[in-house]
């Protein structure tokens, strides 16, 4: 039973986090709208014992991507000033939401350690079962041939967002580095010769 609310309420918490996400007008607030949704499926996937992408979840979302999208909303055009006076403002719901997610890790960890089972009505693992080699093997054998064509794709995605980047738009000053280091000093410099009795 305590199970069920515990996902309930995790799951509550993440479609809140998503709307967050969605009307938020402040881009910071969307950002850190953002790391709660993330942590939060984290914490789903821990209550199905998929450690390993809840990790992954963790690391490479809030670690990584939530990076890049703070890089974006710092480019942006946003007062620091207000930002900085509003910050006492904002502390006690910061303060809130990091208090809800330890709430949440304390729980899902107390339940695990006091039942010793899965914190849902799965069927129990087998000794020495892992689930990354588990996901790995199905991941290569079974959908392997969606596995390369994601792959493929956003290797597209890569070479097309840096073609975008580098076209020739008019008025774009580029190098030319076969230019620059084929370059000799007789095209570059000329020495002239002043007659000393003309110039008197």
């Amino acid at each position: 039973m305590f199970q069920t609310v515990l996902f309930y309420f995790i799951a509550a918490v993440l479609m809140g986090a998503a709307l967050g996400v969605i009307f938020s007008r402040n881009p910071v607030h969307s950002v850190m709208f953002l790391v709660l949704a993330f942590f939060q499926s984290a914490m789903l996937w821990l209550l199905v014992e998929a450690e390993f992408l809840a990790i992954v979840l963790v690391l490479v979302y809030v670690g990584a991507v939530m990076v890049l999208f703070l890089f974006v909303v710092m480019m942006l055009d946003i007062n620091v000033e207000t930002v900085q006076r509003s910050l006492t403002r904002y502390a006690p719901i910061a303060l809130g939401v990091a208090l809800l997610m330890a709430i949440e890790m304390v729980q899902l960890i107390w339940t695990r350690s006091e039942t010793g089972e899965s914190a849902v009505a799965f069927a129990a693992y087998p000794e020495g079962y892992s689930n990354t080699k588990a996901l790995g093997s199905v991941l290569y054998t079974e959908h392997v041939y969606a596995f390369e064509i994601a792959a493929v794709i956003l290797l597209l995605a890569i070479v097309a967002a840096i073609t975008l980047t580098m076209r020739r738009r008019p008025g774009l000053k580029i190098q030319n580095v076969a230019r620059q280091v084929a370059v000799r000093s007789k095209d570059r410099l000329r020495v002239i010769k002043m007659d000393s009795e003309k110039k008197q």
